[in-house]
């Protein structure tokens, strides 16, 4: 079987009909093109946002979670030591927007 060598390196048959250069540059004008699709798809809403009201009065423990890049025990300790005052509505603990807004901006006692 005769191998085909080019500038003494292996020349291995592609089995798509692209020279492998252009096969690297159309997959990444591919890729270009979709990430800027995503990107411009991208809403400019916030994920604690609700559509229809100026701002969200009541956060959820998780979303505290979130805000902050902090994990549930911290929100806990922040509740015991006064930094966050829970309301609870049925079976489930909320948050006040304005203690929020306060925490983030140092505003805090």
């Amino acid at each position: 079987m005769k191998e085909n060598v080019s500038n003494g390196n292996p020349v291995t048959p592609m089995l798509f009909p692209y020279q492998p250069e252009q096969f690297w540059q159309l997959l990444r004008q591919v890729i270009r093109e979709e990430v800027t699709k995503a990107e411009n798809e991208k809403p400019n809403v916030s994920s604690f946002e609700t559509p229809g009201m100026t701002y969200k009065p009541l956060y959820k423990i998780t979303e505290i979670c979130t805000i902050f890049h902090i994990t549930k025990p911290t929100v806990y300790d922040w509740v015991k030591h006064g930094k966050l005052k829970p309301f609870k509505v049925r079976s489930r603990v909320f948050f006040l927007w304005q203690d929020i807004q306060q925490l983030l901006h140092g505003n805090s006692s």
